[in-house]
């Protein structure tokens, strides 16, 4: 028995092997959740900000082509604004869905570590070489 597991024969790994195996991937996939959400909020927060930016810039031009005495179109250039503007949106609608689904994936990944802890006390401890809390 040993020696397939060792050799990481899928039929002949018990199952502590691979209740170890499940623990090392939630335990691996926890801070990698949680490192990818923080990076979408980040980013997030700058799309905000853009788009901030892109409607005082519009804002802007508007102003300074009512207020030139000679005929200069900025219509096309505040049209580009918008149209810019649009995508920051779109984008930021975008990743506010990633970030919900992100969230989900933390907390089942959260509960899924209780509920395997919780399952594997009860059964006697950790498989050998997995530290208890």
């Amino acid at each position: 028995g040993g020696a397939k597991m060792a050799a990481g024969s899928g039929g002949g790994s018990g199952p502590a092997a691979r209740e170890l195996f499940a623990e090392g991937l939630l335990q691996f996939l926890r801070p990698a959740v949680r490192q990818l959400d923080g990076h979408v909020h980040a980013v997030r927060e700058s799309q905000v900000e853009l788009r901030e930016h892109i409607d005082s810039l519009a804002t802007e031009l508007c102003r300074i082509n009512e207020d030139q005495k000679v005929a200069l179109d900025l219509d096309p250039y505040v049209k580009k604004l918008l149209n810019a503007r649009r995508r920051v949106v779109l984008v930021n609608n975008i990743l506010q869905n990633a970030q919900e689904r992100l969230r989900r994936l933390n907390h089942s990944v959260a509960k899924e570590t209780v509920r395997r802890k919780a399952m594997l006390e009860a059964a006697g401890g950790y498989p050998q070489g997995l530290p208890g809390k």
